[in-house]
């Protein structure tokens, strides 16, 4: 164990001592402040930047400079990158081994998640194991990004084991939210959200498994589309649990507009992504058209059972619904099958190995952020031991919610996984049965019941993920749009007598319902977050990534023409 410990203290030393050289070693232009022509360069659109590339009217590298600067300056900011790879980026633009000034991403800085594979770089995952061990080739969506003139220039910040809201292993240290560095800019794909956050980047890849990709673009402001599973190229990075298929993992993009997410997901799709990953359907972009005048129906899902949405993300639902009713749409309150029910199916899977996969690069000491800690604790206690705690939970503690968590906490047989897949497919179809009967268009949601959450607050939250996990459960693509920000009077919890008026009777009466509810509302304070960002989420069907876009268009119009 010893050996071990000291294994993990130099290779985390030698990463920080490589990333600080990669810097120092940079062009000293990579020092000096923005010009105005940077300023001009990171205020335009991903569009606007491409044709002004394809017409020659704007140099590659003079881009690459604006965002390496800019993404220094985030790095500065929120400790939000990893692999700088920004020298090898003006080398290979000075080679010309790929063209630059051609395709439908031409001399586009690129950002990517620590997993994604990229040639010569490593793939450490926060774990020092992997620290020294440069993937051999490019992934396939790092090859398709080259192929259509990108130009990936950083890899950002996650947690160990990617399996945690917040953002921080040992090998790279704590990255920070871009408002208010007392909480987390989420997780795993939270420094991407950040990165994007501070105009450090302008589009990103990441992934998501249970909500890993809009949680952060939630808390960071950004925006953000998890795709159903076989949209976007996936093989080829690193996984913290390779092979697990019962919820997909699916690699997905954040932007920092609408516009620039649209279009970068329609560029990803012209390359047809199939030619380069085997796992990805041959279906290409599909122009949907909604007449503008067309009245949509969309069901909310106010409450998922476990626990209610924080005062300030139920205000950025309550605004959106209001803004359709307004313009002549339908909303509905949603009457889903059970979502604890979906939550303890994808658990099941999830963590059918509870968690040997993810633990198994772990070296003596290492770091996990108390969430993730916790719960591979109480996976590897004794099945007796986890049955009287859960005896206790439910009948002392009156919380069944918990105990049914701690009592489905145990390795899985193949039979017994083979039962859960099976479980899940009938749940998918239950939820089928209801979107058709129903005529959904859409599905609205918060995307977590907290607008962030401060580091260390995996530990009360690690089981709350239920708003955004359902989603990866059903494989239907998800979109985040920015709304509000925190107001410390209207976002009050608990009335004082300054704010009495300011506070609903539910604000007033608030209860929690379990031991999960009551964590996360221990973490919610409305005069600290005073000014985050709070995002609502926009569901569509499976596959139907193209609809969900259109949803997420007719929203943010009618909050801009509210002057929301």
């Amino acid at each position: 164990m010893i050996f071990s410990y000291f294994a993990h203290r130099r290779d985390c030393d030698a990463k920080q001592t490589e990333r600080k050289s990669r810097i120092a070693n940079l062009n000293p232009k990579y020092d000096d402040p923005l010009t105005s022509s940077d300023t001009s360069v990171l205020s335009l659109p991903v569009s606007s930047l491409v044709a002004a590339v394809n017409t020659h009217a704007l140099d590659p590298a003079n881009i690459l400079t604006a965002y390496g600067k800019q993404a220094l300056i985030a790095h500065r900011q929120t400790n939000c990158l990893t692999e700088i790879m920004i020298a090898d980026a003006e080398q290979r633009l000075q080679s010309r081994s790929h063209s630059h000034s051609r395709g439908p991403l031409a001399g586009m800085p690129i950002s990517l998640k620590d997993e994604i594979g990229v040639q010569g770089f490593d793939a450490t995952l926060g774990y020092s194991a992997f620290v020294g061990h440069p993937t051999p080739r490019d992934s396939s969506i790092v090859t398709l990004l080259r192929d259509a003139g990108a130009i990936p220039f950083v890899k950002t910040n996650v947690p160990t084991t990617l399996l945690s809201y917040e953002c921080g292993n040992d090998v790279f240290g704590t990255t920070t939210h871009p408002y208010n560095d007392a909480y987390t800019c989420g997780g795993s794909t939270g420094g991407e959200a950040a990165l994007i956050a501070c105009g450090g980047s302008r589009v990103g890849v990441g992934s998501d498994v249970a909500g890993s990709v809009r949680v952060p673009a939630h808390w960071c402001g950004v925006y953000a589309l998890k795709a159903s599973s076989g949209r976007f190229c996936v093989s080829g990075g690193r996984a913290s649990a390779p092979g697990q298929e019962g919820v997909p993992v699916v690699h997905s993009p954040l932007a920092k507009t609408l516009e620039d997410l649209e279009y970068f997901f329609k560029a990803v799709l012209s390359m047809e992504p199939w030619r380069y990953d085997h796992s990805v359907l041959p279906i290409p972009w599909r122009n949907v058209d909604i007449p503008a005048d067309k009245p949509l129906k969309w069901g909310v899902l106010w409450d998922d059972g476990i626990v209610r949405p924080s005062p300030a993300c139920e205000r950025a639902l309550r605004m959106v619904t209001s803004a359709l009713e307004q313009a002549g749409h339908t909303v509905i309150t949603l009457n889903p099958p059970s979502i604890s029910e979906g939550y303890t199916i994808g658990a099941g899977l999830l963590m059918g190995d509870m968690g040997t996969s993810v633990s198994a690069p772990l070296r003596t000491s290492e770091r996990l952020d108390p969430g993730i800690r916790g719960a591979l604790h109480t996976a590897w206690l004794p099945r007796w031991v986890k049955s009287l705690f859960a005896w206790y939970t439910r009948h002392i503690l009156a919380d069944p919610v918990c105990a049914s968590i701690i009592s489905n906490s145990h390795t899985i047989s193949v039979a017994e996984y083979w039962a859960v897949i099976a479980q899940r497919n009938n749940y998918r179809a239950r939820w089928h049965d209801m979107w058709l009967g129903d005529g959904l268009d859409f599905v609205l949601s918060v995307p977590h019941p907290l607008p962030a959450m401060p580091h260390g607050g995996m530990k009360a939250g690690f089981n709350v993920i239920g708003y955004a996990f359902l989603w990866n459960v059903l494989d239907y693509p998800a979109g985040i749009i920015p709304v509000t920000r925190v107001d410390r009077v209207k976002d009050s919890l608990f009335a004082r007598s300054d704010l009495d008026r300011a506070c609903t009777d539910s604000q007033r009466e608030f209860t929690p319902r379990n031991g999960l509810e009551a964590g996360i509302y221990g973490l919610y304070d409305a005069d600290s977050m005073h000014g985050l960002p709070v995002g609502i989420q926009i569901v569509g069907q499976r596959l139907e990534e193209e609809k969900v876009f259109e949803g997420m268009k007719i929203v943010e119009a009618l909050l801009n023409g509210g002057g929301s």
